[in-house]
Parts: C-alpha cells; structure tokens; sequence
C-alpha cells in the first residue's frame, strides 16, 4: 500500500491516510475473497486491484479539483468501482451506487456493511428504470460511470439523473476522443454539452484512458431515458 498511497499522491495530489488505507485493505480482501465464487471482475492480483480499480477510480478526481461531488450516482459500478473508492476519500459525499446484476449488488452491500459507510444507497436497477424514478431523476451534482457503454448510450443513462449545473463523467479508454466527437448531438439532446477530455496516465497501462466530462446545461426531455435496452439498441 505505500507504493500505491505514492502514486496517488503523485499522480492526483491525494494524500492517503491511516483510515484510508484500511478500508482500501479490507476492500481488497472482500474483493479477493468473493472473486473465488463469484465472477465479480477479470482482475484478480493485489496489484492490478490497486493499479485498475483503485487507482483508475482515483482518477475521477482530476474532473472536479477542489469540488466534489456533494451527490454522487455510480451507475453499472459492477463490484463498486469507481464509487466506493471514491466514498472511502470522501466520507462525507452522499453515494448511490446502480447494478443490474444481483451477485454485484450483493458484494457492494457487503462491502459498505463491512467498511460501516453511511449515506450509501445500493439499487439493484437498470439505469433506464432509475431515471424515470423522481427520487432519482435530476437528483445529483454527478453521475460517472466506467466502461458501460458506449457515450452515445451511456448519456441516456446518466444525464436525465443528472441536477442542471451538474455533471456526466465518463471513464473511457483510447476511444474516447472519438466518442465524445460522435455523441455530440445526442449529448445536446438530453441537455448536456461535452466540456472537456482529460487525459489520465496509469503506471504500467499502456493503453491510453480519458475522462469525457459534460456539463448539464438544459433539463432532459421527459421521454428520456427511453424504455430498459432502448438505448443500447437505438442510440441517440
């Protein structure tokens, strides 16, 4: 753990403390311990958990600087990535993490049970369904997600839960220049508008990754998101 509280001192200016790294350990070790039953993720070495998952969700933080998100929707976050690495630097954020795959659901549970987190909501959804929900529908300063879907796709997700003022950000690997080129009209249509790519390097990760942030800056039409697999058969 010293070495990856290093990198993420020298790659994201975060200091990482005595409590972090235990929950990061005891994070580690359910992850470790549940991937023997379960198929959680492809990742299954201390230090591609440190480096892919606990890292690469760091990274979020490049987007929002000095402000973090206040409410936070993690949507697809499979075995919790990036939210909880993310909750565990800031405890205080509100967190509402979305999967449609109950094994998954299970595990982030199991983890915020086991790490005594609060403010944390699990929801084992679609992310179609949640955005019609209006507990849900524009109500967070961010929505992220990694590797999801496609951007023309994943803006139907999580723009419409997305508050006006706020932000979609996406973790996508080298395709994401091209992406965030081509969802520039469906982003437009659900009131959002692509603001930036940030770059982002990894030790040892040859391919190269971007944050596609966008800003919402209209409300979404109520029709969107359209009806569960819609959008991934239909993009925008």
């Amino acid at each position: 753990m010293e070495k990856l509280a290093r990198q993420a001192l020298s790659l994201f200016g975060i200091h990482l403390t005595g409590r972090h790294v235990v929950a990061l350990l005891t994070y580690e070790r359910l992850l470790l311990e549940w991937n023997q039953k379960f198929n959680l993720t492809a990742i299954r070495d201390e230090e591609g958990i440190r480096t892919k998952h606990f890292l690469d969700s760091f990274s979020c933080i490049l987007a929002w600087k000095a402000f973090p998100p206040t409410r936070l929707v993690d949507v697809g976050t499979g075995a919790g990535f990036p939210g909880i690495p993310l909750k565990i630097l800031y405890p205080s954020m509100r967190l509402t993490l979305v999967e449609s795959v109950g094994k998954k659901v299970a595990f982030c549970r199991h983890v915020v049970g086991q790490l005594g987190m609060e403010d944390v909501e699990v929801v084992h959804a679609r992310a179609e369904d949640l955005g019609q929900i209006p507990a849900h529908r524009q109500g967070y300063d961010w929505a992220v997600a990694r590797a999801v879907a496609n951007l023309r796709v994943l803006a139907e997700y999580l723009l419409p839960l997305v508050q006006v003022g706020g932000h979609m950000l996406a973790q996508k690997g080298e395709s994401g220049p091209a992406e965030a080129h081509a969802a520039g009209k469906a982003v437009k249509l659900l009131g959002g508008e692509v603001e930036q790519l940030l770059p982002v390097a990894l030790p040892g990760v040859t391919e190269e990754r971007y944050l596609v942030l966008v800003e919402k800056v209209a409300a979404t039409p109520p029709r969107y998101p359209r009806k569960a697999g819609v959008p991934a058969k239909e993009p925008l």
